[in-house]
């Protein structure tokens, strides 16, 4: 049996087609990341709305999207659309999959940061004259931040490893490239080896980027934290 080819394996470490497969699956995270955000945000807002117009179209799509596998989403969007006259390339597909998934989730972690506010200093705000959009803005959307944060770090970091399902759609992320790679050089356990320590590096990075967006929106409940200590 052969062994793991360590001189493999560093070869294909600095590997020029592997890195940009992973700064693939880096700007594919952003921008669907970013896209399900916005969405998210969205859906959040017509899910607490007392409206049923509203209301029951998002718990609909939240519904949906969070009970049905990523991987047949995809596929329904890339193989199911053009039979209905509506042909998206790899990337369109890929984006508009990973996107209105993210945005189900996002919607949920929203919601949650929203209704942690006490409704009291809603009710303050409303009493001082505020509109609904400013107090939305200037009271329950600071403080709702600092609870969704840590989630939303949770889900880049996550949805950096679950690029890696469209694939399936020829998608030449990370895995792809490395599969490629794997099918002319035969080496598996080298290749996939050098994929999961880019993942790895991915991820780390990440989370330091993470922590220091927790301690920016923490910072004015520490400082408030460590006053009330003094006294």
């Amino acid at each position: 049996m052969q062994g793991f080819n360590w001189a493999g394996f560093f070869e294909y470490l600095g590997n020029l087609y592997l890195f940009e497969g992973a700064l693939t699956t880096i700007w594919l995270t952003a921008v669907s990341i970013t896209v399900g955000l916005v969405l998210g945000f969205i859906l959040a807002l017509m899910r607490l709305s007392r409206p049923a117009l509203l209301r029951v179209p998002a718990l609909f799509y939240i519904w949906l999207f969070r009970g049905t596998p990523l991987l047949v989403q995809l596929i329904v969007i890339y193989t199911g659309l053009p039979q209905f006259g509506i042909r998206l390339s790899v990337v369109e597909s890929a984006l508009l999959g990973l996107s209105l998934n993210e945005a189900a989730y996002l919607a949920e972690v929203v919601r949650a940061g929203i209704e942690a506010v006490p409704s009291g200093q809603v009710k303050a705000a409303q009493a001082l004259g505020l509109r609904d959009r400013q107090v939305m803005r200037y009271v329950v959307m600071p403080q709702a931040l600092r609870i969704i944060v840590p989630p939303l770090g949770n889900s880049v970091n996550g949805l950096l490893k679950t690029t890696s399902i469209t694939s399936v759609i020829s998608m030449e992320e990370l895995l792809r490239r490395t599969q490629i790679l794997i099918q002319e050089r035969f080496m598996v356990l080298e290749l996939f080896a050098v994929a999961a320590l880019y993942y790895l590096l991915m991820t780390t990075a990440w989370d330091f980027v993470q922590r220091r967006i927790e301690r920016h929106y923490g910072r004015p409940y520490n400082a408030a934290a460590a006053a009330l200590e003094q006294r």
